[in-house]
C-alpha cells in the first residue's frame, strides 16, 4: 500500500517573530533545525521513493535535513513554487498581534482562516487550493497510484489545500484545521487509492 507523508516546514524565523510570512524567503530558527531531525527520526522507518517541495528555502532546507536524518539524500526531488505558501499580500512581514490591534481580531481571524477571503492583495486559501490541487493530481498522484512512497514537504496552507482533498474537509471545516511544523502526516491508501489511514507520527 502506497504511503504519502505531509510534513511543513520547521520554524521559521517569521513564525518566531509572529509575523505574516506568506511567500517571503526566510530561514529556519534553530528549533526549525531541530524539528527538522526529530521529523526525520519519525520518518526513518519509511522508504520513500521520491520527494516534493516548494521553491522556499526553509521547506527546502527542512527537507534536506529529513532525508541526511532518514539516509536518503540520494531520492530524486521536485521543487515547485506550486507548493509555495500563500501569498499574504500586504500583510506580508506584519506583526500578526499588531495587526489584530489595527484592524481586529475577527478581521484578522478572516483574512488567516476563511477559505474564499483574500487578505488585501493576496491569496485567499482557495486560490491556494487551486494552485495545489491540480498539481497534487497531476505530478504526485501518478507516484502513488504505482505504489511508491512519496514524502511532500511545504507549508502551513499549500499543505492545508492538500489536506482538505486527501481528507474531504469542508471549506467551513477547515477555520479550525492546523498542522504542526515539523510532524509528519501520514496516508496509507489501498491499490485503488481510497484512504486506509491517516494520523501523525
Amino acid at each position: 500500500m502506497p504511503l504519502l507523508s505531509i510534513v511543513r516546514h520547521g520554524q521559521s524565523t517569521w513564525n518566531l517573530e509572529n509575523r505574516f510570512t506568506g511567500d517571503v524567503d526566510v530561514d529556519l530558527t534553530p528549533l526549525g533545525r531541530e524539528e527538522a531531525r526529530s521529523a526525520g527520526k519519525k520518518l526513518a522507518h519509511i522508504s520513500f521513493s521520491r520527494c516534493f517541495t516548494s521553491v522556499l528555502e526553509r521547506a527546502i532546507e527542512t527537507l534536506d535535513i529529513i532525508l541526511k536524518e532518514t539516509h536518503q539524500q540520494g531520492l530524486p526531488i521536485v521543487r515547485d513554487k506550486a507548493l509555495n505558501e500563500r501569498n499574504y499580500g500586504q500583510l506580508q512581514g506584519l506583526n500578526k498581534a499588531e495587526t489584530a490591534k489595527k484592524y481586529g481580531d475577527q478581521q484578522v481571524a478572516i483574512w488567516r482562516r476563511s477559505y474564499s477571503v483574500r487578505p488585501p492583495g493576496g491569496e485567499s486559501l482557495a486560490d491556494t487550493a487551486a494552485r495545489v490541487i491540480p498539481y497534487y493530481t497531476k505530478e504526485i498522484e501518478p507516484y502513488l497510484k504505482k505504489g511508491e512512497n512519496i514524502l511532500v514537504v511545504a507549508h502551513g496552507n499549500s499543505l492545508r489545500a492538500l489536506m482538505m482533498h486527501l481528507e474531504h474537509i469542508g471549506e467551513d471545516k477547515i477555520a479550525t484545521v492546523d498542522l504542526p511544523t515539523g510532524t509528519p502526516r501520514l496516508y496509507t491508501f489501498d491499490e485503488q487509492l481510497r484512504l486506509v489511514s491517516v494520523n501523525y507520527l
